[in-house]
């Protein structure tokens, strides 16, 4: 394993940012995402815990990697990582497709997971009333190429849309994924139902989300919360389904009373 001065560590089975000690936290990002999104919440975070977040295989750092056309797979990624890297117990957060990919690995393994975090995301991967079908995103990546659609995807993601402040930063990140990976994680997504497995999720779970996403509506948040037998819910006003970036002191103190109760 190689440590970098930008918190990066190139494992042998996954690329991943590990920063601090601690408690472990676990980072998943979504759709087009990247470890390289979470830097502020690396920071952020590791001075009180070990914050691990992984590329996931065909985005990011690891986008050379074979994508995954199911989210058990992309989850049973994330726990062979946290195997290798010997991890027991640990406090998780998925954004988005992570979101679902942190359902599963909870449905998996909910006894090594302390606290769960579902942030901007739900239970039902075909996102019902989204901004556009996955089969209408899936046709737009098809002719305009990965470059494209995370400007024109990545926009719909913030308040501020094209002016967004945050918008370049999911640009860079979001570029570097295969194509291959893109397509496969549509596939992921539409086929990926996660509602049956709700009610054996007994830890304690905050439920995140941003009060004008266009991703994943109220009524997805909602089976969420009434669902999950334990389960908080934090709206963060003013912000849509990139939230951390657009309110990062909100979204920090949020998660920060939620991981210390």
């Amino acid at each position: 394993m190689v440590a970098r001065s930008d918190a990066l560590m190139m494992s042998s089975l996954a690329p991943h940012r590990r920063a601090g000690k601690g408690t472990p936290l676990v980072l998943v990002h979504g759709f087009l995402g990247g470890a390289a999104q979470w830097q502020a919440e690396i920071e952020y975070f590791s001075e009180t815990r070990d914050v691990i977040a992984p590329d996931l295989p065909g985005f990011g750092d690891a986008n050379e990697l074979h994508g995954c056309d199911r989210i058990e797979a992309m989850a049973d990624y994330v726990i062979d990582l946290l195997n290798e890297l010997e991890i027991g117990s640990f406090e998780l957060l998925g954004h988005s497709m992570g979101g679902m990919i942190v359902q599963a690995i909870a449905a998996k393994i909910p006894d090594r997971i302390d606290r769960l975090v579902l942030y901007g995301t739900g239970p039902l991967g075909a996102m019902p009333n989204r901004f556009e079908t996955i089969a209408q995103s899936r046709t737009r990546l098809l002719a305009d190429g990965v470059e494209t659609t995370i400007r024109r995807i990545g926009a719909t993601w913030f308040v501020d849309r094209e002016e967004a402040l945050g918008l370049p930063v999911l640009t860079r990140i979001g570029e570097r994924a295969s194509p291959e990976a893109a397509l496969q994680a549509f596939d992921a997504m539409e086929v990926w139902d996660g509602r049956c497995s709700l009610e054996y999720l007994f830890m304690p779970t905050l439920v995140l989300w941003g009060d004008t996403d266009r991703s994943y509506r109220w009524s997805q948040i909602e089976v969420l919360w009434q669902t999950l037998p334990n389960a908080s819910l934090a709206v963060i006003p003013g912000s849509s389904h990139a939230a951390h970036l657009e309110k990062p002191k909100l979204f920090h103190a949020i998660l920060e009373d939620f991981l210390s109760g």
